[in-house]
């Protein structure tokens, strides 16, 4: 029988193809899939509602069997002070040790028991704790984030234990060198200022970062109207604010003495900052200048602007075939091992730059042609640059959206640095409004003839001067 069934679906296939069926030809375009637009416009909604609190619930309801849900919160290590940086870190180390009802072993085994992942993180300027589980374990999820977001126990043997693994990622983290030199870059371009800050902090203060701190950090900022609940996949956005409302209307939004926390405005300062260790076999190289905040109008330009430099690694095929003019510099003349342009957006100001990892040999190349390729974009960007890096661009933010976990994150970060999240339809829409003389005056206002902020680690010998890099940022032209 089976045998009968693939012989009329053979002579099927073969009656329609030998009369050229208008079935067939659209099957074999491609027409019968959904085109990139309606994707776009068919993807779910982002909904959201705020408590009385302040505190505010968004979701994205996507029909999958698991769903991740989770707490972002304003603050990271640019709302520290010198004498507590680290805190945020500490405290994410500190989530999952233990809360008041429960032990941090009954903790694990609960998170176990449903078959979850539990996990946080501390960026600059957010915070955030959130759990992937089975869609049905959705109220347990939520009950648990609350019960270690308002019931921890920072008890003093944990935190005893804690400083040492602290201590030890922060030794780990040294070996990390793009890490290290991008936590430079961020120390020189914003010296004296709380961006300039770790995240991770410096390892006094883990060993000196005591309980009343932490609980002094968690009073001052953990507030209902700088939280998201933020949740994406098998999610209904009513059951949610329900589970919000059970869970979190106790969140405080009030400050003590009515003393809220205004973040210091953080100047760019054109610098550089060097470290040299000869023993190295790389040089880890960063150039910035200070970029556009995460709500600027000009982010987009930028973002275009990075796509046509893109990114480059040894392990790239295609050679003199790469479509980034600079990448295909880097493969034909071996300037570099790796390169990537980079913009950190931040709520008032931004770095954009290039990062890129070299021999000693091809330092002065590779920062030449790396300066050389800004220069271009502040005059000489065309049209097929700009309809390639807006290809690149949409596919790179719709390829970053592959998860529950991944779309949870985008929804929390958005809804505290616009207010709301923003549809992937729209940010179609505004890249597609980018020309060329956009990207060139947008370019040319934030890249040229501005101090660049400069890092550098490892066999630097060769690095030029920074007045000499300072000049490669203008072209004379006549």
């Amino acid at each position: 029988m089976a045998a009968s069934v693939c012989r009329v679906g053979s002579t099927v296939g073969r009656a329609l193809a030998k009369a050229r069926s208008p079935i067939l030809l659209s099957l074999r375009r491609g027409q019968a899939t959904v085109t990139y637009a309606q994707s776009l416009l068919g993807a779910p909604e982002t909904r959201l509602t705020a408590l009385d609190n302040g505190l505010r619930i968004a979701s994205e309801e996507t029909g999958h069997g698991t769903c991740t849900v989770g707490l972002w919160i304003n603050c990271g290590s640019r709302y520290e002070t010198e004498k507590n940086n680290g805190a945020g870190f500490f405290l994410e180390h500190m989530a999952f040790k233990g809360t008041k009802k429960h032990s941090q072993m009954a903790l694990e085994q609960q998170v176990e028991s449903m078959g979850a992942h539990l996990s946080a993180y501390t960026s600059r300027e957010h915070t955030a704790y959130y759990m992937k589980t089975l869609a049905k374990d959705l109220p347990k999820a939520v009950a648990l984030l609350s019960e270690v977001l308002q019931s921890n126990a920072l008890s003093e043997a944990d935190i005893e234990q804690q400083r040492s693994v602290v201590l030890k990622e922060l030794e780990e983290v040294e070996g990390s060198l793009q890490d290290v030199c991008l936590d430079l870059l961020h120390a020189t371009a914003f010296q004296g200022t709380p961006l300039g800050h770790s995240v991770l902090g410096p390892s006094q203060n883990a060993r000196t970062l005591s309980r009343q701190d932490l609980v002094d950090f968690i009073r001052s900022h953990y507030k209902a109207p700088r939280m998201v609940l933020a949740a994406a996949g098998g999610v209904t956005h009513e059951e949610l604010v329900e589970l919000a409302k059970q869970h979190f209307s106790g969140v405080s939004f009030e400050y003590e003495d009515d003393a809220v926390p205004v973040l210091s405005p953080c100047r760019f300062s054109g610098s550089e900052i060097r470290m040299r260790d000869d023993d190295m076999p790389l040089a880890h190289i960063a150039i910035a200048v200070e970029g556009a905040s995460a709500a600027s109008p000009d982010i987009v330009p930028l973002m275009v602007a990075n796509s046509i430099i893109g990114s480059y690694d040894i392990t790239f095929g295609g050679g003199k075939h790469l479509s980034s003019r600079l990448a295909r510099l880097a493969s034909e003349e071996s300037l570099c091992h790796s390169f990537q342009a980079f913009h950190s957006s931040y709520s008032d100001t931004g770095l954009l730059g290039i990062y890129f990892v070299t021999d000693k040999h091809h330092i002065d190349d590779m920062m030449h042609w790396s300066q050389n390729a800004w220069m271009n974009l502040c005059t000489t960007v065309t049209e097929s640059d700009i309809a390639r890096a807006k290809n690149a661009l949409k596919a790179s933010l719709v390829g970053q959206l592959n998860g529950t976990t991944p779309i949870c994150d985008d929804i929390g970060r958005h809804v505290l640095n616009y207010g709301r999240r923003i549809p992937l339809a729209e940010w179609d829409v505004r890249i597609n409004a980018v020309t060329p003389k956009m990207v060139r005056d947008v370019c040319s206002k934030y890249i040229y003839d501005k101090c660049p902020a400069v890092s550098a680690v490892g066999p630097i010998e060769q690095l030029p001067d920074y007045n000499r890099m300072r000049s490669a940022m203008y072209w004379l032209r006549f």
